[in-house]
């Protein structure tokens, strides 16, 4: 054991070294994938290797194509960092090794997703007997809550999906916003709805569904409805009219299911919940932790409020397998797998490192420094800002395709941020999004020069 502790030790130093060195370095790495299958690639070997041998030349190899992620000027794609207490905690549930399928692979596990999603339901303002299972992302959650959708609109038709599968059932109808996140469509045709069952409802110019769009399509044939609504558009950051949608879709016998991958975190802050009002009417909830929370990846969480139906959707037994009857937790029966890692962990930690009061200061202070990208952007020399920044997403271009392309491009190279390009109502953007802890006043500055620095320089 003390190779292994000198191992652990060694390998804990590289892992500072690269944090401490975040501030420096390029945040997209300068390697190619030539450059990296060379250091990384050959043959398979035929001999053992020395751990801390293993670890060195995998730090040397790796690191030139590792992405700055944990950076403050990383803006892509809406991922965060990892504050401190829920990277250590990572560390410890991989050393730990508890496979948190089953209350009897790991107890503590168990309990602790039991804790940490009753606390984030209590700050996401998600009723407090939701049912909820940890999994890798918001395309598992959605797939999650949508598997308890899909049972209860079909048993509530009087159809047995689990007995009977979805062949002769009665046709499930999906409405979805036009601006919906492709994830929803993904996770209905991982469950058997193919897109001919989807029904694009009207957006208006930041992406929110229109309700009144909502009301005359929902008036159509009564049959099994899923009604899809948006916490946070990926681009925009805008959300639906929650408040009036989610009671109309109700009136019409629908279930409500939200996707609030990262902008549901608005419903933990004072100044910013007003923008998921009507969200806690839902009937299921996808959000990502390793989002705005700031857990590392990956971690995910669905929520039903109907617990009855999201176990009957995702349950499993064999018997071979030890569950518990007494009323304790086995996360198979809220969850598609058996073997999985014990997510609870890193995010108790990092829920306990921040509390609430740390939650909110995250949340409001990233979409504040979204604000201060804005400001700092719009009035540059061709710039069109093309959102309303209500969260922490940031939507602009410049006078064409073909400058905002270069410019994106000359950022990205500079190596002093990184975000991505989008398309906008068919026209090249550039997309801001803010969900670090560590972005800092000085973090912006630096992107806004590099910004400025891009747009003065001719094209190419």
């Amino acid at each position: 054991m003390g190779e292994t502790r000198d191992l652990l030790h060694r390998t804990a130093d590289l892992a500072a070294d690269f944090l401490e060195s975040l501030d420096d370095r390029p945040v997209f790495p300068e390697a190619g994938p030539d450059e990296l299958r060379s250091a990384l690639g050959g043959p398979l070997p035929e001999e053992s290797s020395e751990p801390a041998k293993v670890v060195e030349e995998l730090v040397a190899a790796a690191e030139p194509g590792v992405v700055a992620m944990p950076s403050g000027r990383y803006f892509g794609f809406v991922i965060g960092g990892a504050v401190p207490a829920s990277l250590a905690a990572d560390w410890l549930t991989s050393a730990w090794d508890q496979n948190a399928g089953l209350f009897v692979g790991g107890p503590a596990a168990a309990v602790v997703e039991e804790v940490a999603g009753a606390w984030l339901a209590e700050l996401l303002a998600i009723p407090p007997e939701a049912s909820f299972g940890f999994v890798t992302g918001s395309q598992m959650a959605h797939v999650t809550a949508l598997a308890a959708a899909r049972h209860h609109v079909l048993s509530e038709a009087g159809w047995d999906v689990n007995q009977d599968g979805l062949a002769g059932g009665p046709p499930i109808r999906v409405l979805v916003g036009e601006k919906s996140h492709i994830t929803v469509e993904r996770a209905l045709r991982f469950l058997g709805i193919g897109r001919s069952s989807i029904v694009r409802v009207a957006a208006d110019a930041q992406g929110r569904m229109r309700a009144e769009a909502l009301l005359e399509t929902l008036g159509g044939d009564g049959g099994p409805t899923i009604v899809c609504v948006q916490a946070g558009e990926v681009n925009t950051g805008s959300f639906d009219p929650l408040a009036e949608i989610v009671p109309a879709a109700h009136a019409g016998g629908a279930w409500v299911h939200v996707d609030g991958a990262f902008g549901l975190w608005a419903a933990a802050s004072p100044k910013l919940r007003q923008l998921a009002s009507g969200a806690e009417l839902a009937d299921s909830w996808a959000v990502d932790a390793h989002k705005w929370l700031n857990v590392p990846y990956d971690c995910g969480v669905a929520f039903c409020r109907h617990p009855a139906a999201h176990r009957a959707a995702i349950t499993a037994s064999a018997e071979y397998l030890v569950q518990d009857d007494r009323g304790l937790r086995d996360q198979v029966d809220w969850t598609p797998e058996f073997s999985r890692r014990a997510r609870g962990f890193a995010t108790y930690a990092a829920l306990r490192s921040l509390g609430r009061s740390g939650v909110i200061e995250l949340i409001e202070r990233c979409c504040e420094h979204a604000r201060g990208l804005a400001d700092g952007l719009v009035d540059r020399p061709g710039v069109e800002l093309l959102n309303e920044v209500v969260l922490n997403q940031v939507l602009f271009r410049y006078e064409s395709d073909e400058r905002t392309d270069d410019v994106l491009r000359r950022v990205q190279e500079s190596g002093e941020a990184w975000m991505s390009g989008t398309v906008w109502e068919g026209r090249k953007a550039i997309r801001l999004s803010v969900s670090n802890w560590q972005t800092s006043e000085a973090d912006v500055q630096r992107t806004l020069d590099a910004f400025a620095y891009a747009g003065q320089a001719p094209a190419r």
